[in-house]
């Protein structure tokens, strides 16, 4: 194969060039997952079993690239930032030809990718952007501020506020503060609703708005369920939550979880509006019979498919195309990325999910 390193500098600014052009649009922790192709093997590092969102992501990355004719080495970190810097050690010392990472801590992993470019080895920084490095060729993502900004409009939808109604009571979540993502849907969001914010349309009665004081840490459910518990009893003794502003679908069941212990859906107390993020087949199943009421539709069957084509062009030698040159900023550098457009599904249009296969529906009764 070619020098890839030597030759990423190049392509990638060539990338800079062409993106106006056009839009581009089993396993064990340590396990593995291979082809029976020559074309080369690229190591994958996913962040957590834990997720159902991400196990998919892991299988449908083996599945691609295995048709692209490439061997995997798939692993997944079980939330310990330690660990996956020593799995992606192992992957490059295992003469992976690239990498794929979904990084557990956004700024943990500049050691172990100065090796990754020491060995040549191209990365590719999957779902969530890589911090602090200039060892980080590419991002592959779906529209992160879009996604806050459609669970801001179902929330100003649902809640009539454009049509004047309000005082309304909400609440903020948001995601892990180690993940890059988390401010960028947050700030999705904010600017929708901010501006209901300052008329006092929407008021928080906690007054926890500031993100470093609404993050959940690894975007964990109980964590978020403690957090909700713990505002429902000191600021809600004779008022009512009116919306949740969530921005992920297993922090939306610990809040939903808090929320009915406290005595929440009753004809008397009804449930408020709850947002989410990637339309896991619980939050799913939570949608249709009336609890959660909503979450953000990323298809990452076609994340995966957007990385490994990625992949492939940049190990045969091809200019991978991109669609995103300014925005996403690491720190050191400004890493050329393809973004993908998220689909906002709620209780009037979830058969989206079975028309496009991404759930059956039996899997949904």
């Amino acid at each position: 194969m070619f020098n890839r390193r030597a030759a990423l500098a190049g392509a990638a600014a060539l990338a800079f060039t062409l993106s106006a052009c056009g839009q581009n649009s089993e396993v064990s922790s340590e396990g593995s997952s291979e082809g029976s192709s020559e074309g080369g093997t690229v190591g994958i590092a996913m962040p957590t079993r834990a997720s159902e969102r991400w196990l998919t992501d892991g299988k449908s990355l083996v599945e691609v690239l295995k048709g692209e004719g490439y061997k995997t080495k798939l692993v997944y970190g079980d939330d310990d930032p330690k660990a996956q810097v020593s799995q992606i050690g192992n992957l490059i010392k295992q003469s992976v030809d690239a990498l794929i990472i979904a990084a557990i801590d956004a700024k943990s992993l500049n050691g172990v990718l100065q090796q990754a470019a020491d060995a040549e080895i191209p990365v590719i920084s999957y779902d969530r952007l890589i911090l602090g490095t200039k060892n980080v060729d590419y991002y592959v993502s779906f529209d992160n501020e879009m996604v806050g900004r459609l669970e801001a409009r179902h929330i100003i939808d649902k809640l009539g506020l454009e049509e004047g109604k309000g005082p309304f009571n909400i609440e903020l979540f948001a995601g892990s503060p180690d993940d890059n993502n988390t401010k960028y849907f947050f700030e999705g969001s904010m600017a929708l609703l901010q501006p209901f914010l300052d008329s006092k349309q929407l008021v928080v009665p906690s007054g926890q708005t500031e993100l470093n004081q609404i993050t959940t840490l690894r975007w964990d459910g109980p964590t978020a369920q403690k957090r909700m518990s713990g505002i429902l009893a000191e600021w809600y003794g004779s008022e009512k939550v009116d919306a949740v502003l969530s921005p992920y679908d297993g922090i939306s069941r610990g809040i939903l979880s808090a929320l009915t212990s406290d005595g929440y859906g009753s004809d008397s107390k009804p449930l408020p509006v709850i947002t989410g993020q990637d339309a896991e087949l619980a939050s799913v199943k939570s949608i249709i019979a009336g609890q959660q009421s909503q979450t953000v539709y990323k298809d990452v069957r076609r994340l995966a498919k957007a990385a490994a084509e990625m992949a492939d062009d940049i190990l045969s030698d091809r200019t991978p195309r991109i669609d995103n040159t300014g925005e996403y900023n690491n720190g050191v550098k400004v890493v050329p990325a393809v973004l993908l457009q998220p689909t906002n599904v709620d209780k009037t249009n979830y058969d989206v999910l079975v028309s496009d296969g991404y759930f059956t529906a039996d899997e949904l009764k």
